[in-house]
């Protein structure tokens, strides 16, 4: 592993900033990013990588390596939540099993936001159309999550029809925003998407670093009762997202060569999501402990993730 690589990641400001906002936490400090503001910074994020996803799609010819990567993409995401659940059940209940295989099996938009800041810094580019990919995966591990609960459900209670839990999805406000950026900066000129570059390009990272700060506070808020769920939970957490990213790293590249697509797809395979998931969760099994699977998304695997496994990652497919 490039050492180098590593110590220029950690010395990343947008980093430093989540830190900060643990430490922040830890201390006890009042500092705190107001709610309205936080979620626009969200809206922001992905409107932005969105809409650039979108003006990098209209310039590039649709190939059959788009087609296999969002194949390759949707496999993933099936595959992930398949095994990870058959590990989870030895140890948690059925309901929090499937919450957790779901989460581990989607993709967070935050990771991936904070993984092109981190890919762009090393000078590597990446596909428009791996921003639909992304987006494309969000689904598929909730919908994977959900038959399993059911199938292995004794209760049979829950009368949430996959259908809803499909739709729930696909209409999600992160989804949504970020497939809907996508169309539009894929239909805007090139001269119209310069009339907004200041606003979806140079102004970018400022907004990332702010948006780790709360992330940062958020995660140490939530630290300590996360903590005492006891050992398995926390080795889940960072274990199971740096094979999953080392293995998508290694097989992506029978559907690519470029380094940026092969580094987005295993940042998208270790990542966890703690925005779609959740909400879905909360309406399809409300016996599953957001209180277990939000903590281990949020403040053990994505630190673990922009901290350590970005670099990991690189290494392996350079």
């Amino acid at each position: 592993m490039n050492i180098s690589l590593l110590l220029d990641n950690l010395t990343n400001p947008a980093l430093l900033f989540f830190l900060l906002g643990i430490i922040a936490t830890r201390l006890k400090s009042d500092l705190e990013i107001p709610n309205n503001t936080s979620k626009f910074i969200s809206l922001y994020l992905l409107f932005s990588i969105g809409f650039k996803g979108g003006q990098e799609l209209a310039h590039s010819h649709f190939t059959v390596n788009i087609l296999w990567s969002v194949l390759f993409g949707m496999t993933v995401a099936v595959a992930i939540p398949l095994y990870c659940f058959f590990i989870l059940k030895r140890k948690f209940s059925i309901a929090n099993s499937g919450a957790i295989a779901a989460a581990y099996g989607s993709v967070s938009a935050v990771t991936f936001v904070t993984a092109v800041a981190f890919i762009e810094i090393q000078k590597y580019t990446f596909s428009g159309h791996m921003v639909a990919v992304m987006a494309l995966m969000e689904a598929p591990a909730i919908v994977v999550g959900v038959i399993l609960m059911r199938m292995y459900n004794k209760e049979k209670t829950n009368p949430t029809s996959l259908l809803s839990v499909i739709k729930h999805s696909l209409t999600n406000g992160s989804v949504l925003l970020i497939l809907g950026s996508l169309v539009i900066g894929f239909l805007a000129s090139e001269q119209q998407a310069m009339g907004i570059k200041p606003f979806t390009t140079d102004i970018f990272k400022g907004f990332l670093a702010i948006f780790l700060l709360d992330m940062g506070i958020i995660s140490g808020k939530k630290l300590d009762d996360f903590l005492k769920s006891g050992w398995f939970a926390v080795a889940f957490a960072i274990f199971i997202p740096l094979f999953n990213g080392c293995a998508v790293a290694f097989l992506s590249q029978m559907v690519t060569d470029e380094i940026g697509n092969r580094f987005i797809f295993a940042v998208l395979a270790a990542s966890a999501s703690y925005i779609a998931v959740p909400a879905a969760m909360k309406i399809v099994a409300p016996k599953a402990n957001p209180g277990l699977f939000l903590p281990m998304a949020l403040a053990v695997t994505f630190p673990f993730n922009i901290t350590l496994g970005f670099p990991i990652y690189l290494a392996i497919i350079l």
